[in-house]
């Protein structure tokens, strides 16, 4: 009886270190393709618009290519949609144009409200002194906030308003695949949970 325990901790484990390698394998292959976005949007002065927009949409394909593996990864798997569902959720941001700003994607992915947050109040400051402009801070506020709500994180009435003063369709095309997102991840858990109470009375 002792081996038998002894076993099946080991197994547990091991599984859980496998779990653990397949995670930061997913962050740094997402990691990769974002900072691959940057780049593209750095360089664009660089590029001419053909150039840049074949750029570009080679690495969106990439992402797509990424999120439909890594919904086959997670299918059926209740750790791995409790894990990846941020990441999930990045990716549907990036490819579905509703967040166009690498670092907001990366600090969503990573579930980092208050590193958004600080974000946030950067980009304030940023247009105080100058050195960007009211619309590049615009553009990343509605990410940002967007990102806050989709963590759980609270909004002030005022954030509220201004969201839905500046929502694209994009961002509601986004909030929609989310919400189907959050409805696939409960069905997995659910159904996870059935296999495991029907295994556990099989055993009885």
């Amino acid at each position: 009886f002792r081996l038998r325990r002894r076993a099946r901790a080991m197994a547990a484990s091991r599984g859980k270190q496998e779990t653990e390698e397949l995670i930061k394998n997913v962050e740094a292959q997402l990691n990769r393709l974002l900072t691959q976005l940057e780049d593209c949007e750095q360089l664009r002065e660089m590029l001419d618009d053909d150039e840049y927009e074949e750029t570009k949409a080679e690495t969106i394909d990439q992402l797509k290519e990424f999120q439909t593996t890594l919904n086959r990864m997670v299918s059926g798997d209740s750790t791995l949609v409790d894990k990846l569902g941020g990441v999930q959720l990045a990716i549907q941001a990036a490819v579905s144009n509703a967040f166009k700003t690498p670092e907001v994607i990366k600090l969503f992915a990573k579930k980092e409200p208050g590193q958004l947050r600080e974000r946030l109040n950067s980009m304030k400051m940023a247009v105080k002194l100058q050195k960007c402009t009211r619309e590049e801070m615009l553009g990343q506020a509605v990410e940002i906030l967007t990102a806050l709500k989709q963590l759980g994180e609270e909004i002030s009435p005022q954030e509220e308003a201004f969201l839905e003063q500046h929502r694209t369709k994009e961002l509601e095309g986004f909030q929609r695949a989310s919400l189907s997102l959050g409805k696939q991840g409960a069905v997995t858990v659910l159904s996870v949970a059935e296999s495991q109470i029907s295994a556990a009375k099989d055993k009885v």
